[in-house]
């Protein structure tokens, strides 16, 4: 059974930082190509950052390029979204994804709550 947890949420103010942490278990780490979405209050999930299986190759939505950093550690089976000059606009659930990289499979996970104050 496919697991992924996140961790790391919390409330921040304007400018400060956080990491976010997502664990998976019960799948081969390396088969998946790994993201972090997010959803703002009262709006769709939508993309903030992606990184390949093997860490090479990672892509960011320009709303937080220069801020985030999205990267992995495939021996522990987790996946990092470093988190910069957070701004209130920023306040979301965050969910973290795998997505295998040569077939359909898809996880999420039960995401975590960042909230940034002005």
């Amino acid at each position: 059974q496919v697991q992924l947890a996140e961790t790391g949420g919390g409330l921040v103010q304007t400018g400060d930082s956080l990491r976010l942490s997502c664990a998976a278990s019960g799948l081969t780490f390396t088969n998946y190509n790994m993201g972090w979405y997010r959803q703002a209050p009262g709006k769709e999930r939508a993309f903030a950052a992606t990184i390949t299986w093997s860490g090479g190759g990672t892509s960011y939505d320009e709303s937080v390029k220069g801020r985030f950093t999205i990267s992995r550690d495939n021996a522990k089976n987790t996946a990092y979204l470093q988190m910069n000059s957070l701004r209130p606009e920023d306040t979301a659930i965050y969910y973290c994804n795998v997505r295998r990289w040569f077939g359909p499979a898809d996880y999420w996970g039960q995401g975590t709550q960042v909230t940034v104050s002005s």
